[in-house]
């Protein structure tokens, strides 16, 4: 079925800036991302190191996710050759942007709001006085108006819009316009929401479609492209625009360094003995997929083919891969079925999830030693998140990005800070330095908490 989805455009910013060049410096050189963020105060942390662009925290206000997320579309869409108003479905692997939120939390009470966000909104800080019973206070008054008024909303997406503005026709609400009279440092908590970010993506870039939003961890846009690649091989759609972001920001950090999953020593090294962790980072990316045809008929340049998707479960452990990559293989042979090599005999490349943890690196191993018995040794396999950091739900559609560029450069990305070998992680993991080769096809494999798996396949047009 080579050729049957096709890869139009693509969009894509890390720590190392926007676009293919930024990533031809960054990961296919082998340098590292990581450096101590400011975004946020670290003091409480165990680290500070993140692979996070270099800009402050008023910065970071300004490339809110949603305006990552629009400039990549554009630039993808721009590629591609596609006009806004075209049709088209737009999938999103996202968990929402919590900057605003945790800002106004740890800001609450300091600006005269405090307690609670409804549609959106911070609500007043409640008086001090009981209210009469059967009486309306402020805060329920806002809580309805905010309710019905998301019947009717008028957004403002571009990059440069600060406020959003809610109108609400119902009878059961007051009528009068509710304005965004918040201070910057609660705006756009309703970014948190995943699925207003999709909806703000479409209608920035003014696609016509369906709407899906996934928020599986860590392979949440990898399961936005292979649904999209589902969709379009049956015939129910032809065009899908398919994304994924993370910025690096307080929330998860703490939660991952409250897990003790963060290297202590500033560095990521996959496949290591002594690898001591990972390190969150920056990513968003957005791809154009198309059937073969639609593409053909408009004249689009296709990219990349892919060729080959599958997704498992192993349902072993929350956190913890099944220790011998059972969902992983699994995967990971349903996308080379599809392909149309079972055994992986055309495989050039495999871009690892390779996370630099103790536990998925040894699993992941074992997995891609089930999935190609007869070939795991003879496959390069590389870790890109030794670079740039672990982009959590962005790493499916940044590595897919990665891995089609390894495909159209004829080099692979190497696995950086590699040292001694480990005796559980025994295959070519390009260690240190970019290898220049001839690649036709390659597969990328992304894994999840809670025991998901997916796995792509692409190949050179």
């Amino acid at each position: 079925m080579s050729g049957e989805v096709t890869v139009t455009g693509f969009g894509v910013r890390t720590a190392f800036g926007m676009g293919v060049d930024a990533l031809r410096r960054g990961v296919f050189a082998g340098v590292p991302s990581f450096a101590a963020t400011t975004r946020f105060d670290t003091g409480p942390y165990r680290t500070a190191m993140a692979g996070a662009a270099a800009d402050g925290p008023d910065a970071v206000e300004g490339w809110a996710l949603r305006h990552a997320l629009a400039e990549c579309g554009a630039e993808a869409l721009s590629m591609a050759g596609l006009a806004p108003g075209a049709e088209a479905a737009v999938l999103l692997g996202v968990a929402g942007d919590h900057t605003s939120v945790t800002r106004y939390w740890r800001g609450a009470g300091s600006d005269g709001t405090c307690g609670s966000v409804v549609a959106g909104c911070a609500v007043p800080r409640a008086p001090e006085k009981q209210p009469v019973r059967g009486a309306s206070t402020d805060t329920e008054r806002v809580a309805r108006a905010g309710t019905a008024a998301g019947r009717e909303r008028v957004t403002d997406a571009s990059p440069a819009a600060d406020t959003e503005r809610v109108t609400d026709a119902s009878p059961a609400a007051d009528t009068e316009r509710i304005t965004d009279a918040r201070p910057p440092s609660t705006r756009r908590v309703g970014d948190a929401v995943p699925a207003r970010l999709a909806e703000l993506l479409a209608g920035g870039l003014g696609l016509v479609g369906p709407q899906l939003t996934f928020t599986n961890a860590c392979v949440a846009s990898a399961a936005a492209i292979i649904h999209a690649c589902r969709l379009i091989s049956s015939g129910r759609i032809d065009v899908a625009v398919c994304g994924g972001g993370y910025l690096v920001e307080e929330e998860t950090f703490g939660k991952f360094d409250s897990g003790r999953a963060l290297s202590g020593d500033g560095m990521v090294r996959p496949f290591s003995a002594d690898r001591s962790g990972l390190l969150l980072g920056d990513g968003v990316a957005v791809v154009v997929l198309e059937s073969a045809e639609h593409a053909r008929r408009r004249g689009a340049r296709p990219l990349a083919g892919v060729v080959g998707w599958g997704a498992a479960s192993d349902a072993h452990h929350i956190a913890q891969p099944h220790p011998e990559g059972v969902g992983l293989a699994r995967a990971a042979r349903q996308a080379m079925r599809l392909a149309g090599d079972p055994d992986g005999a055309a495989l050039d490349y495999v871009n690892a999830h390779g996370t630099g943890t103790k536990y998925n690196d040894g699993a992941e191993t074992r997995g891609l030693r089930a999935a190609f018995p007869e070939r795991a040794e003879s496959i390069p396999v590389s870790s890109t998140k030794s670079t740039t950091g672990h982009l959590l739900e962005a790493a499916g559609v940044v590595e897919f990005v990665i891995t089609m560029l390894a495909l159209t450069d004829g080099v692979l990305p190497p696995t950086a800070g590699f040292t001694a070998p480990d005796p559980e992680c025994d295959l070519d993991y390009v260690p240190n330095e970019p290898r220049r080769t001839d690649p036709r096809r390659a597969l990328t494999v992304n894994a999840a908490f809670g025991g998901a798996n997916t796995a792509l396949v692409l190949e050179r047009p």
